[in-house]
């Protein structure tokens, strides 16, 4: 354990405390998020706001203000329903990024998941682990692929299936 942040330099998971009990320790999640995290996050809210201004600037906008509507639910209702839709795009295209950088925060931080076992594959040259590893990969990617086909519908009711 560090003596300055008090976190193990392992980055484990679990801490065994004084009574020999292996408990979970969420703070030393603190800088592999941080690191994984920070740059789409920044990426996704420069998106989200220029997506906004474009749909502030739109017609139907000036016309449920002109009918009345408060500015919370315009922006809210209207404006953010709208605006969401290339942001969600973005969103899943930018999460192969985000699990290949997964597989190097495992492999960093000591991390017994399948981005550190890809890894000790690939540089034992064992291929049919890797292979799996990609299966699994590739078939975790599908899925955020239709949560996202899911996600056009709830946001936007024009894109539902018929």
């Amino acid at each position: 354990m560090s003596d300055y942040t008090g976190l193990h330099l392992t980055g484990s998971w679990f801490d065994i405390d004084e009574n020999g009990v292996k408990r979970l320790t969420l703070q030393n999640l603190i800088l592999p998020a941080i690191t994984l995290g920070i740059r789409p996050l920044a990426i996704i809210t420069q998106l989200t706001r220029s997506s906004m201004l474009d749909v502030l600037d739109q017609d139907y906008i000036r016309t449920a203000y002109a009918k009345g509507l408060n500015k919370t639910r315009v922006i809210w209702k209207h404006a953010l329903r709208n605006a969401l839709n290339p942001v969600v795009t973005a969103i899943t295209g930018w999460f192969a990024e985000l699990l290949a950088g997964a597989f190097f925060i495992e492999y960093i931080f000591g991390w017994k998941g399948i981005g550190k076992v890809t890894v000790d594959a690939l540089e034992k040259l064992d291929f049919p682990v890797v292979m799996g590893s990609v299966l699994i990969t590739a078939t975790f990617f599908i899925f955020i692929n239709i949560l996202a086909d899911i996600l056009y519908g709830l946001i936007d009711p024009r894109v539902r299936i018929q």
